[in-house]
């Protein structure tokens, strides 16, 4: 049978058309089911991610440190948990890389209180903006190639393969009767592109982004 239930969240992804800078994607969401008997379950997730087209340590390191902020006023444990949570989820298995260089990711969460929790959720969505705007100041003005624009295309293409392969939140909406096809399919860039067997020439900043998403490191010691 059918069960009672509330579902509410925020979501934004930002595919800037400047290849330096970093496309940025955050949700963070709140669900509540009342089962048969009339208990209640409920629980928050989300989380805030980063996908440069070309890699700037100096950036990664802010937004890393600025996300660990924010878990460490609650919890030193957090940060280092759901970063690698974030590293492992977006994931393509098929590429044997990762979507972009992580951030924070979490669901399921349920403890310890629910007033604790959602304290936690609002410090995550209030570093949003400290944690990007910067970033697009410092870029938004630099000045780029057709070859940058090209490989920025080619990311883009392994953004819409994550989000269509394996995204729950996609697979989730998709699956929803009457749901708005549109607004689950929000999350895509525009314009994406996908060249036969592209490898970028070794030590290129394209291999430069390439060896992270590989590997993905520790931005914060």
């Amino acid at each position: 049978g059918k069960l009672p239930f509330c579902a509410m969240g925020v979501s934004s992804v930002i595919h800037p058309k400047n290849p330096h800078v970093p496309t940025m994607h955050f949700n963070y969401r709140y669900f509540e089911i009342e089962e048969a008997d009339g208990t209640v379950q409920w629980w928050f997730g989300g989380g805030t991610d980063l996908t440069p087209t070309y890699l700037n340590e100096e950036d990664a390191v802010h937004f890393h440190k600025t996300l660990k902020e924010a878990c460490d006023k609650h919890d030193l444990k957090l940060y280092p948990k759901y970063k690698k949570w974030c590293d492992d989820y977006f994931y393509i298995k098929h590429r044997g890389e990762r979507r972009g260089i992580g951030g924070i990711f979490f669901d399921d969460m349920d403890s310890p209180s629910k007033e604790e929790v959602f304290q936690f959720v609002k410090s995550c969505a209030k570093a949003v903006v400290p944690c990007y705007i910067p970033i697009v100041k410092k870029h938004c003005h630099d000045s780029f190639t057709p070859e940058e624009k090209l490989w920025q295309q080619l990311r883009r293409g392994r953004y819409v393969e994550f989000n269509l392969v394996y995204d729950r939140g996609t697979k989730f909406g998709l699956l929803t009767p009457g749901s708005r096809i549109e607004s689950i399919l929000m999350s895509l860039p525009l314009t994406a592109r996908w060249e036969y067997m592209h490898n970028p020439p070794e030590s290129s900043k394209e291999a430069e982004i390439l060896e992270v998403l590989r590997n993905p490191k520790d931005w914060v010691h």
